[in-house]
């Protein structure tokens, strides 16, 4: 999909701020420091629409991106990295169980992994919520450009196997691969 004038619209706190509009929408959830920010910008082609922090565990509220009036990805704040952990989890689900619960634009969950690190407990709470609201969701494979390419692959099985998916919904990301952008903008467009 070409991509020509994305934007934030709104960092909401609150259902009282969320855009109103029909267009449908992807929700982007994973721990933090796993790279929404970076594929966000990897799929609209900008090198800053989402602020890539060099701190993990910066973002606390959905941030809204219109996508040339065709959907909306929202991203969601970060998990696994709270400083107050108890308050910030607490935060963290009460905004998504309020986002999910209610909105009823939203056609697809994207969770994004580390594919050099295991499966976490919250990943694993997150898949689980998936299922239990019967929500449809992909799984983005993050940093593989930082193994090598027998190491992706071996790390690719190895979560595919442990969540039980068939390989179409997993999508080993590389941003600067035409291909895979393409792919996974036709696997998104696919629930729109």
């Amino acid at each position: 999909m070409q991509v020509n004038n994305p934007r934030l619209i709104i960092s909401a706190a609150s259902s009282k701020q969320w855009p109103n509009t029909t267009l449908g929408e992807v929700l982007l959830c994973g721990r933090s420091n796993v790279g929404k920010s970076s594929f966000i910008n990897a799929l609209v082609r900008r090198k800053s629409l989402a602020y890539v922090g060099k701190t993990p565990g910066k973002t606390r509220l959905l941030n809204f991106y219109n996508i040339d009036d065709k959907l909306i990805l929202v991203d969601a704040p970060g998990y696994g990295y709270q400083k107050d952990k108890r308050s910030d989890y607490q935060h963290f689900g009460s905004l998504m169980d309020e986002y999910i619960l209610n909105r009823n634009n939203l056609k697809l969950c994207i969770l994004l992994l580390d594919i050099r690190r295991d499966l976490s407990n919250d990943d694993q709470m997150m898949i689980e919520y998936f299922a239990h609201h019967h929500l449809p969701y992909l799984v983005i494979l993050t940093k593989s450009d930082k193994l090598a390419y027998s190491k992706q692959l071996e790390r690719s099985r190895k979560i595919t196997t442990l969540l039980d998916k068939s390989a179409e919904t997993i999508i080993m990301f590389k941003a600067d691969n035409e291909e895979i952008v393409k792919d996974t903008w036709d696997k998104i467009l696919n629930y729109i």
